[in-house]
């Protein structure tokens, strides 16, 4: 068993409030015994143009400040971050001069050391906005070994593509990791929770999705709260609701194994069928 820490916290605009916060709530994982912590998406700096001048290298500050707690604590570490996109990534500078951005989920050892990078491929150009205008889609779905288990990382509205978390499983994934700035919104705090036990059953895997806490100084509707745990089976071990909150979980495999035992969904899929 793995004991794994979501880790709700608000985002302002400014990355060293953020990197505080995230390291407090790091050590309050680490102090609980959890072996991962899961910090949102766009923990750096919340959402806006801004975020073209706030990026960061993997090795700059923010990342640097949350390996530090990693090794300090022994703990691993996913967080949500932006990062400079290069010009062979389609980064290069537009008329206005400025680049576009990659929106990351960086993962951390208990060394500190980066054990993996996942470029967001479904950027959020819906409900009246424009994701794509910022920043770069990555291309290739990860999985990284941390804490014992093989964790497929997700951001945001890539849960809303279920070929990404199926990819995934295909890959080997034991949980997903689903980090998110979700957005308010008539049925949205519906379609988070719906799509994230969707892709836990569908894939007889466990799903830990973790948001944004709301932030009630921005007005951009970012940060629904709303982070839970969910197992193989679509049952809801942990919902945080809106409020800042960390809360250690516990994912069993065995779990996964009686649940994959009782419905093989997996071993069912009849791939050669033609799709015409």
């Amino acid at each position: 068993m793995t004991r794994i820490a979501l880790c709700q916290i608000p985002v302002s605009e400014d990355p060293a409030a953020n990197l505080r916060r995230a390291r407090e709530s790091l050590a309050r994982a680490a102090d609980d015994g959890a072996e991962l912590a899961i910090l949102p998406e766009a923990a750096l700096t919340r959402y806006g143009k801004r975020i073209l001048e706030l990026a960061e290298p993997l090795d700059g500050p923010f990342v640097t400040g949350l390996a530090e707690t990693a090794r300090d604590r022994g703990l691993s570490v996913i967080a949500g971050v932006f990062e400079p996109a290069s010009a062979r990534d389609g980064g290069a500078a537009r008329d206005d001069g400025r680049v576009r951005v990659h929106n990351t989920a960086v993962a951390l050892g208990p060394d500190g050391g980066i054990r993996a990078a996942y470029r967001k491929i479904h950027l959020f150009d819906s409900f009246g906005a424009r994701e794509s205008a910022l920043v770069v889609p990555g291309d290739d779905p990860v999985v990284v070994e941390l804490a014992g288990l093989r964790v497929g990382l997700v951001t945001c509205y890539d849960i809303r593509f279920p070929e990404l978390t199926r990819a995934l499983a295909d890959l080997g994934a034991d949980l997903f990791t689903v980090i998110a700035a979700w957005g308010s919104g008539p049925m949205k705090e519906e379609h988070w929770a719906t799509l994230v036990r969707a892709r836990a059953i569908e894939n007889t895997t466990w799903a830990a999705a973790v948001g944004q806490a709301p932030n009630p100084e921005a007005a951009d509707g970012f940060g629904i709260g709303r982070s839970m745990l969910v197992d193989p089976m679509g049952v809801v071990r942990a919902d945080l609701g809106p409020a800042p909150a960390v809360q250690t979980c516990v994912v069993d495999p065995q779990i996964t194994i009686v649940t994959r035992n009782a419905v093989p969904c997996l071993e069912h899929r009849r791939l050669g069928v033609n799709r015409s």
